[in-house]
């Protein structure tokens, strides 16, 4: 295994060790919204010791997961829609349910519990939408984009248009997930809380691993291949256009 060196993205670090990404959360290092700052940065603005946070990183993982491949940009939206937009669908509604009940029973005694069941409710309005916008509009362009021999031409010009606007929800998310760590003092329940506060807490905290994992992969992975490839396109439709030959052919093929 090699060291882990602190001018490495926190991005790269996930995408090349997938188990680092719940350490990372333990600790309190964004890699998916703030992925691109070098691990340097994240850990000195989180105010850890670099020297001992490296050291924790390096320790080999009990569980650790296999890097993971896509069959390109299609199958890695194939997997997003799959695997985490069909988590949120079931975990969203049954997670709000259980942040009203256990506020209703608790909220006396954990004032706080108010504050986490509206975050709940504010994660899935934000959520739900964003995840349409994706099945419907972005991802069906994506597969469109991956498919082609040629620049596309989309309604939205380029497919960075779109791609801004989910950056932009991402971090919107992103400090939502933060709030609703800081209200739920780091998913520890207390000693009087009940099953369903156990359950709750547990399911929150799965919630906002999946998500950063969910986001990470579309900002830090997906994006950049779809812009890449979009431009790569475009620029041989360019070079067709000014009358020169692009890569790959010859005259008269």
């Amino acid at each position: 295994m090699s060291t882990i060196q602190s001018s490495i993205s926190l991005a790269e670090l996930v995408i090349s060790r997938p188990e680092l990404a719940p350490r990372f959360d333990a600790l309190g290092l964004d890699y998916c919204c703030g992925g691109q700052r070098s691990l340097g940065e994240a850990v000195a603005s989180a105010g850890l010791d670099l020297t001992v946070t490296i050291a924790a990183l390096q320790v080999p993982s009990q569980a650790a997961e296999p890097r993971q491949d896509w069959d390109g940009i299609s199958g890695l939206v194939d997997h997003l829609e799959a695997t985490h937009h069909a988590y949120l669908n079931a975990a969203l509604p049954r997670l709000v349910a259980l942040a009203d009940k256990v506020a209703h029973v608790h909220g006396a005694n954990h004032p706080e519990l108010v504050t986490v069941s509206e975050l709940v409710h504010d994660i899935r309005a934000d959520l739900e939408p964003h995840m349409l916008k994706e099945e419907r509009v972005l991802f069906p362009m994506i597969r469109e984009l991956a498919e082609a021999t040629e620049a596309p031409a989309f309604h939205c010009g380029t497919l960075s248009n779109p791609i801004r606007m989910m950056l932009s929800e991402h971090d919107n998310v992103g400090e939502l997930l933060a709030q609703l760590r800081e209200s739920a003092g780091d998913y520890k329940t207390p000693e009087d809380g009940c099953a369903s506060y156990h359950a709750l807490y547990a399911g929150l905290a799965e919630l906002e691993a999946d998500t950063h994992m969910h986001v990470h992969k579309e900002n830090n992975v997906l994006f950049p291949a779809v812009i890449k490839a979009e431009n790569a396109l475009s620029a041989g439709a360019r070079r067709v256009d000014d009358g020169t030959v692009p890569h790959g052919f010859t005259d008269g093929q």
